[in-house]
């Protein structure tokens, strides 16, 4: 088996350790004999996102998300088919963001997004920045299980309909809000930074299940010894949830 990844804008997006997730991804599969192919897309790369398993998009500040976007617009379509065809999707924070309606920056100005989703993004003044660890209770394919990282975003994002869990501590999509991210079948979208996957090794899991699903169906995947990614999952859980 294997897996085809597409790391889009590396070179732009990848705020607070982005690609650490990548890295973690490409371990697992590799301790499993799944070979994990990556892939990276600059502005003005022609790549065929429809012929891959996972898109993955990291996050980046006002001035990258603006360069990007552009570029983004035009690929709007085959982003759309990829969907469609179950590709999987990992979007962090500015990735996040970038596929709702728009984003309203402190000055006002609108970014537009993709608008594959309702909600929508608009930035808070300084003294409601959300900033610090954040830990949630997510259910992914009907797995329940908590969730870590590290939050660091000015951007509220409104009328998620569908979020990626409840938040235990921390802030989430707004500031003090009570729910975290937003997910369906195929996208998983969060503002954990970090990176996200090294200390949730079932979220990265569960982003390689739904890699695989694509081509394979559903897989179960061989279980790995993750005594120290959870070991530092729970001193970062007991840390964060009084």
């Amino acid at each position: 088996m294997n897996i085809k990844v597409l790391w889009m804008y590396h070179d732009l997006m990848d705020l607070y350790g982005d690609k650490g997730n990548i890295e973690v991804l490409k371990y697992r599969c590799n301790k499993r004999g799944i070979d994990c192919v990556v892939d990276t897309c600059g502005i003005g790369e022609e790549k065929d996102i429809t012929q891959y398993d996972l898109f993955f998009l990291g996050g980046g500040a006002d001035k990258e998300q603006n360069m990007i976007f552009g570029d983004l617009i035009k690929r709007k379509d085959s982003i759309k088919q990829a969907m469609d065809e179950h590709t999987a999707f990992l979007l962090i924070c500015g990735g996040y963001q970038l596929f709702g309606k728009y984003y309203k920056d402190q000055d006002g100005n609108i970014i537009e997004g993709l608008g594959f989703f309702d909600y929508y993004t608009e930035a808070s003044d300084r003294n409601h920045r959300c900033i610090g660890n954040i830990a949630i209770e997510a259910t992914i394919d009907q797995d329940t299980f908590s969730v870590v990282g590290f939050e660091n975003h000015g951007g509220q994002t409104k009328n998620v309909l569908s979020p990626f869990g409840k938040v235990l501590s921390g802030h989430g999509n707004m500031y003090q809000s009570e729910f975290e991210g937003f997910l369906n079948d195929t996208v998983l979208a969060t503002y954990m930074h970090g990176p996200l996957l090294p200390k949730n090794p079932k979220v990265a899991d569960k982003i390689i299940q739904r890699a695989l699903r694509k081509r394979y169906g559903d897989i179960t995947l061989e279980p790995l010894d993750d005594s120290l990614e959870n070991k530092a999952h729970e001193i970062m859980y007991k840390r964060i949830v009084k």
